[in-house]
């Protein structure tokens, strides 16, 4: 599919991944609607893409309808918006914030896929359902959902061409958020990352090839198709992770040391 000149609405495009896809379709000639949460971040896009800004929390049930009819028809979805909560599975629960997690990884998505329908659909899902973290259950299992859900509507829909995003650690804030659950940064800081504009760019030439699967960075691949064996490797790498009851949002309204972390963090590759 060509990029250039087709409507693209990217969710989550105020930072990290989002952001920078955002800015490599924008350089390839792309529409861009864009929608997150922080509207003076989504500007800050804007002004160097000229992209059409619709802020939203995909959190809330119903949100990502009420997008979808603001947008209005478009050729590419990318739902890339995610979040979470960090925490023991056993400690939320089902409570409200754990379920506002799962409304904005898995429902809103699917939902914008339900309503917008368009020619190209592609979903950031992660690699964690295949390497869960301590504290990283809920998010797993949301994405987990979501790989599923791509999975099936690329057999149901046979008109549309369906792209899963695959990440594995990717230097973006959510780095910043993972390292607040004690005992982590000694474990992720040995572990390859990749940066975002690149993924952005692998991202775009599935787009244009019209691919049907991105994982990166590639050598996290043999975690995807052994998943027995990753999972084995991360337990043995998490047993001296902290956990207790900690508990706390990420993201960009998450809580107070969760947004403190993400303004911080400073990508450290080029």
């Amino acid at each position: 599919m060509e990029i250039d000149g087709r409507r693209v609405l990217i969710t989550g495009a105020s930072s990290g991944i989002g952001r920078a896809l955002a800015l490599e379709l924008a350089g390839r000639g792309a529409r861009l609607v864009i929608a997150a949460r922080s509207v003076d971040k989504l500007d800050e896009v804007a002004a160097v893409t000229g992209a059409e800004v619709h802020p939203v929390d995909l959190s809330v049930r119903g949100a990502a309808a009420e997008l979808a009819t603001r947008v209005g028809p478009v050729d590419i979805l990318v739902n890339n918006a995610g979040a979470g909560l960090a925490a023991p599975v056993t400690v939320v629960g089902d409570d409200e914030a754990a379920r506002a997690a799962f409304e904005l990884n898995y429902w809103s998505p699917v939902a914008l896929m339900t309503a917008l329908r368009p020619p190209m659909i592609v979903n950031v899902t992660s690699l964690a359902p295949v390497t869960p973290w301590p504290l990283s259950g809920g998010y797993a299992a949301a994405k987990a959902a979501l790989s599923v859900a791509t999975e099936t509507a690329r057999m149901e829909l046979p008109g549309t061409h369906v792209v899963e995003v695959i990440p594995g650690p990717v230097d973006t804030p959510v780095q910043a958020e993972v390292r607040l659950i004690p005992g982590s940064a000694q474990v992720l800081d040995k572990l390859p990352t990749g940066s975002a504009p690149k993924l952005a760019r692998r991202i775009a030439t599935a787009i244009e090839r019209e691919r049907t699967r991105v994982v990166f960075p590639r050598l996290y691949y043999p975690a995807l198709a052994f998943p027995t064996v990753g999972r084995r490797i991360l337990r043995l790498l998490a047993r001296n992770v902290e956990t207790d009851d900690t508990v706390f949002r990420t993201g960009s309204q998450g809580d107070a040391a969760s947004r403190a972390a993400r303004e911080a963090w400073r990508p450290r590759k080029p």
